[in-house]
């Protein structure tokens, strides 16, 4: 390490120019505090802007038209010449990202607060030493509050012949131009599930190996399970769960993936041409030398350990995003970014109006863009039973709703979780067609604190996807 020149010194200093990072900075600003954000990423941006929400959904976007085109006589058309180029797709991709990432590279560099390109470590619980990009030397950078938004990298996995084996990751896959014949999936999160619909939808034969019992772990078993019969729907597309991964081989004679596990007591062997890792990703906290900023972990050891206001063992240093966060999507990420700057401007003694608020997982939105979608908002069953509420429950069906009937899109359902007693609205899920767009009304009942004789109350235009959700909210009133 060079010798770190002098110290420059900051109210406020940003690990990481992501989302929750950039919201961090843009906040701390705007209330005053002599600012800096400190990122040492090759392209900066962050992982949802270039690796993951947006480049996703725009390869997502290509599959789904393409879905469409394969159905057209299912609605008295026919199309000819269907032809899926995957460089095309992929170009289209990096269009849109190079448009967004140029946009979040301005805002960073606007003068607002400064930008310092390079990797940042803790020296004590006050100081960091920045190994710059350009070589022009280490910075001592002194700080009176921080916030840690460093984001997450590849959850990679032990499994003997893996390595070296050529197999992708999901950043490997968002650069893929070549559409494979077929293509073995390890995983069932988000991320996996996302890029096998991706590939069976542009017509690679798709097989999806989870370990677990269920696709999507955390999540209800009944909105679990309507995915996965949906998924076993598609001809393209076979789905293994409850397995045990043993080894990876590469055959020599047609350079195959072959992926040995375990299923129901039986060895199994499962063979492609492509082999993606998808098991999610981790904080990245490598070589952010915590400890010598006194810094603490949760209790697996994986995360930074914050508070309601998302402050660390540290009380001048905090953390925002997939560094800390066990919700690891964007709009958390940014409100926790938010409370951690205005919660920092209180405690060095600034001005804050309105009055800081604590974080509130309360709503929790979460989305899956598989086909179909997946969408929870709010308490699951499982979580009002470890939390010791009483809840009743209802779900109603797609394939009985006359919207989605039209559509031809007919898997899945929609499911409302109520106070037993008030029957207060405390969470809703919708596996099925738009099911990222309509949870937004029960995020807003949930928001407002709805009964379901409240929501009841609201109008619903027929025929839309929408009013699926008076159904359950009808059956709740009867539990």
């Amino acid at each position: 390490m060079n010798t770190p020149s002098s110290p420059d010194s900051y109210d406020f200093i940003v690990l990481g120019g992501g989302s929750a990072g950039y919201a961090a900075a843009r906040t701390a600003h705007s209330l005053g505090l002599r600012t800096a954000v400190i990122d040492g990423a090759e392209t900066l941006g962050g992982l949802c802007i270039l690796r993951g929400c947006m480049p996703s959904k725009a390869l997502i976007e290509s599959a789904n038209r393409a879905r469409t085109i394969r159905r057209a006589p299912e609605f008295g058309l026919r199309a000819s010449g269907f032809e899926v180029r995957g460089d095309e797709i992929v170009a289209r991709k990096r269009a849109l990202i190079d448009d967004f990432a140029g946009y979040r590279q301005g805002q960073l560099a606007d003068g607002r607060f400064d930008l310092i390109r390079g990797r940042a470590q803790f020296e004590s619980p006050r100081e960091v030493i920045v190994t710059t990009r350009d070589g022009a030397g280490d910075r001592r950078i002194r700080f009176d509050s921080a916030c840690i938004a460093t984001g997450s990298v590849i959850q990679r996995l032990d499994l003997p012949g893996l390595d070296g084996s050529g197999y992708w990751t999901s950043d490997d896959a968002l650069e893929a131009t070549e559409i494979p014949p077929s293509i073995i999936v390890l995983g069932g999160g988000a991320i996996a599930l996302e890029m096998a619909c991706y590939f069976e939808g542009l017509g690679s034969e798709v097989t999806v190996i989870q370990r677990s019992a269920h696709v999507l772990t955390g999540t209800d078993p009944d909105v679990a399970g309507a995915l996965e019969v949906a998924l076993r729907a598609k001809p393209g597309l076979t789905l293994h769960t409850g397995t045990r991964l043993e080894r990876v081989e590469k055959c020599a004679a047609d350079g195959e993936f072959v992926v040995h596990y375990q299923m129901d007591g039986r060895p199994n062997v499962a063979k492609a041409s492509r082999l993606l890792l998808a098991l999610g990703r981790r904080p990245a906290l490598d070589g952010l030398a915590l400890d010598r900023a006194g810094v603490d972990l949760d209790a697996d050891g994986r995360r930074i350990a914050v508070d309601e206001w998302m402050a660390t063992s540290q009380g001048h240093i905090f953390a925002a995003g997939d560094v800390c966060s066990r919700v690891e999507v964007v709009h958390v990420a940014i409100q926790q970014g938010e409370i951690a700057a205005r919660e920092a401007a209180r405690r060095l003694g600034r001005p804050v109006i309105p009055a800081p608020k604590p974080m509130d997982y309360r709503l929790k939105l979460f989305g899956v863009f598989t086909d179909p979608q997946v969408a929870t908002v709010g308490l699951s069953e499982a979580e009002a039973a470890a939390a010791g509420r009483a809840v009743v429950s209802a779900s109603y069906p797609f394939d009985d709703h006359g919207k989605s009937m039209v559509m031809g899109e007919t898997h899945g359902l929609v499911k409302l979780i109520a106070d037993a007693q008030t029957k207060e609205l405390l969470g809703g899920a919708a596996v099925g067609p738009e099911a990222a767009e309509i949870i937004h009304e029960i995020a807003v009942a949930l928001h407002f604190r709805s009964t379901a004789a409240e929501f009841l109350e609201i109008p619903h235009y027929h025929p839309t996807l929408s009013e699926i959700w008076t159904y359950p909210a009808e059956e709740i009133l009867d539990l």
